[in-house]
């Protein structure tokens, strides 16, 4: 967005020796789980058993082999979604619609064709789909309109992660270019005094996740009385990370009636009981038709015992067709263990982790964003919201916690359009 300068308001791979060959394919239905053991030799990577980073619904070892491996579905006449709507068809600022076209949005998607008429007319609306779907547009859109036409409107948009919140706001500022609107983040991990000094000026977007938003609100510098409109964005995620009081506290705090959009991935009992707790009469959008992508060929890789998963690791990626992986671990001191274990091997890799501070991890996605890295081994927190192109593989290093968490760690391949793989370690 614009620059400030007005007034403040008051308001050289080698095959490693003896490295095991990766086995590929179903599993047994009698083979023996054993999760909780170390992930390699000599090291663990993984957590204690049955815990799980971010707060959690269950164990890793319940979620059976079978449901990592499903083969991508390629058809010659696959079925085709037709819009009801071209992005021009939309009544919004002329303004927003040359940036729309800049960005070379021509055809929405089947949220934000569904999505965007309803917020337009300022009706609740409660979106469901899946990631890498297009939804930031489907409500930004509407809400930079909804600001233009209505210059005392203000937007909160609360988000699970910080890199969501910083991905939103860059998509902020390519939809709102020569408008003179405003937008400021606020999230942990950076200076609080940098936020507060940004919020004393007027930002028609604060973008941020529940426990800074909280804390700003604490402090007296973040007035939630002048925001009648709010985004939920990623809610089952807030909810997974144990954000639901900081959620339900700030709610509490902005004024009704309020305009509230609330999008979600999954729709479990405890995401309805959010729908009726913060919506008034919604509308219901689901374009989600399966758990996950058609494009991402998944699969498990069988580490027998005795086998050194490290090496197994190993000689998976310095095959020719692992261009731009993904890999989870399930700690912060496992996530950075392993990314140095493969950096002493001789491999590009960096890491995305809790422990990082926020320019280390937008350093590392950076990288991994633009090739620079071959390897961005992660903890969950990457798992929902970052927008990476071009991902070949993810790789599940360590078992996911739950089905759920699987879903939105594969989510990061195959995305628009392509092809993807993923790959499980059972051992």
């Amino acid at each position: 967005m614009e620059t400030r300068t007005r007034r403040p308001q008051t308001r050289t791979f080698g095959r490693p020796a003896g490295a095991g060959r990766p086995t590929f394919g179903r599993p047994s239905f009698g083979a023996r789980n054993t999760t909780n053991r170390a992930p390699f030799r000599g090291s663990r990577v993984g957590s204690r058993p049955g815990m799980r980073s971010g707060g959690g619904r269950g164990r890793s070892d319940n979620i059976h082999p079978s449901r990592f491996v499903n083969r991508a579905v390629i058809t010659e006449k696959a079925e085709h979604f037709v819009p009801e709507h071209n992005f021009t068809d939309f009544q919004v600022e002329e303004n927003l619609k040359k940036n729309i076209v800049s960005k070379g949005y021509v055809t929405p998607t089947p949220i934000q064709d569904k999505t965007i008429p309803h917020i337009l007319k300022g009706q609740d609306v409660v979106g469901i789909a899946n990631t890498g779907t297009g939804k930031t547009a489907a409500y930004l859109v509407p809400l930079i309109h909804k600001v233009l036409t209505h210059p005392k409107e203000n937007v909160l948009i609360m988000v699970p992660t910080r890199e969501l919140a910083l991905q939103i706001q860059e998509e902020l500022k390519d939809f709102t270019i020569g408008m003179r609107l405003y937008s400021v983040v606020c999230v942990g991990g950076t200076s609080i005094g940098n936020q507060i000094r940004d919020l004393r000026y007027r930002n028609e977007f604060v973008i941020g996740t529940p426990g800074r938003l909280k804390d700003l609100i604490e402090r007296k510098v973040l007035n939630l009385s002048f925001f009648k409109t709010v985004v939920l964005d990623e809610a089952d995620r807030m909810l997974d990370m144990g954000f639901i009081n900081d959620m339900r506290n700030i709610m509490a705090q902005m004024p009704k009636p309020r305009h509230t959009l609330f999008f979600s991935a999954t729709l479990s009992g405890e995401i309805e009981k959010l729908i009726k707790e913060f919506l008034r009469e919604p509308v219901m959008i689901s374009v989600k038709t399966q758990d996950t992508a058609k494009g991402v060929d998944q699969d498990v890789v069988r580490v027998s015992r005795g086998d050194n998963k490290l090496d197994v690791l190993h000689s998976m990626l310095i095959q020719p067709d692992f261009g731009k992986v993904l890999i989870f671990g399930r700690t912060k001191h496992g996530v950075e263990k392993l990314t140095k274990l493969l950096v002493g091997r001789g491999f590009k890799a960096e890491s995305i982790h809790g422990n990082k501070n926020q320019s280390g991890r937008q350093r590392s996605l950076k990288l991994f964003k633009e090739g620079k890295v071959q390897i961005l081994v992660a903890t969950d927190v990457a798992a929902r919201g970052l927008d990476i192109s071009d991902v070949s593989h993810v790789i599940n290093f360590d078992l996911p916690a739950t089905y759920d968490d699987y879903v939105h760690r594969i989510g990061r391949t195959g995305r628009a359009g392509k092809s993807g793989k993923a790959l499980t370690f059972v051992e």
